[in-house]
């Protein structure tokens, strides 16, 4: 028998059943106080051991509760799957849980919990699963979820309301646990880039706008967060407007001349913190004209980002997120800025 056979043989702690399940101890605690769903046994110095059982009753509540199915029902099933349908004998039985309050439209599909230990608070539903699959490093399912929610809501409303509120909570948990959680936000953020590029093989196929000269997005020079100028790139093809992205830190040079090259419509000049925003760089790129005599042209520039404050910008439009991006450079071709689902379903 090996060590590992021994060891589940004797019962496997509280730590290393978070670990394979990519869930919290905190939260298998609270399953177990909530619903029963925790360890038949202890050993002496009552320290708690899950057996294969216990084990597996706990994995079918995270597979259940990944799928959406709310936390109460998917303990009911665990229990009954696994536990011979009541919690274990020496584990007192929890309270009957109350019926959920029936939530307005707006806010239905939402709610707070954990997410894999991710602190999520209030968000769609969508999230939590999506948090689980980032802390179990599962990139098929990233996929599968970000490419479902995108096909669900529209570009606009996934960014706003799935990807972005998970990617923060993995911030906020690597910024509360040291070095741990790097290689779950790097995970999540190259899924999501890669769902953003695949995002047209879900959608349906806009119409066709009138001019083919696109809208150049870049981000200034120095500037290497590029995420969210992807999300734009692809909430504009969800509406067809035709785009060149440079992506990060674009040289002046190059951004000049493809602005040039290209009669772009619009440019977009993304920036992530204050020092990578550039009023002179903006109201160079404003001025370029190009174009015969009487009949010159010149882009709209929009600013974007957290790092454009009001001095940056200075007198150029300023952008209040994607949506509102999207609205304003979708006018500049004739077509709804918006996404098409902007309630929250």
């Amino acid at each position: 028998m090996s060590e590992v056979d021994v060891a589940e043989a004797a019962g496997l702690t509280t730590g290393a059943v978070a670990r394979r399940l990519g869930v919290s101890p905190t939260t298998l605690r609270s399953w177990d106080r909530r619903y029963g769903l925790g360890p038949a046994s202890r050993s002496q110095g009552r320290h708690r051991r899950w057996s294969p059982q216990d084990v597996a009753m706990v994995e079918e509540m995270c597979r259940l509760a990944a799928t959406g199915v709310a936390p109460a029902e998917a303990a009911r099933v665990a229990r009954s799957t696994h536990g011979e349908g009541a919690p274990p004998a020496t584990v007192p039985a929890a309270p009957a849980p109350a019926p959920e309050p029936v939530r307005p439209p707006e806010t239905a599909g939402r709610r707070g919990g954990a997410g894999g230990g991710l602190p999520l608070g209030d968000v769609r539903q969508e999230c939590r699963g999506l948090a689980r699959a980032a802390v179990r490093l599962d990139a098929p399912e990233l996929e599968s979820r970000l490419l479902d929610a995108v096909r669900q809501h529209g570009l606009t409303t996934a960014w706003e309301e799935v990807m972005v509120p998970t990617l923060r909570a993995v911030g906020r948990k690597w910024e509360s646990s040291g070095d741990r959680y790097v290689e779950v936000e790097h995970l999540l953020s190259w899924q999501i880039s890669t769902a953003l590029r695949r995002a047209p093989l879900v959608l349906p196929r806009p119409a066709d706008v009138t001019g083919t000269e696109p809208v150049v997005l870049a981000c200034a020079p120095g500037e290497q967060h590029s995420l969210p100028l992807e999300a734009l790139d692809a909430a504009l093809a969800e509406l067809g407007v035709p785009t060149r992205m440079l992506g990060a830190a674009v040289p002046v040079e190059a951004l000049l001349a493809c602005v040039r090259r290209t009669g772009a419509v619009a440019v977009v000049l993304w920036a992530q913190t204050r020092s990578t925003a550039s009023g002179p760089l903006a109201r160079h790129v404003a001025g370029l004209q190009w174009g015969p005599s009487g009949a010159r042209r010149r882009p709209f520039v929009l600013p974007a980002g957290p790092g454009w404050d009001r001095r940056a910008a200075g007198d150029f439009p300023r952008c209040g997120g994607l949506r509102d991006a999207v609205r304003t450079l979708g006018g500049l071709y004739g077509v709804e800025g918006a996404s098409r689902s902007t309630g929250r379903g």
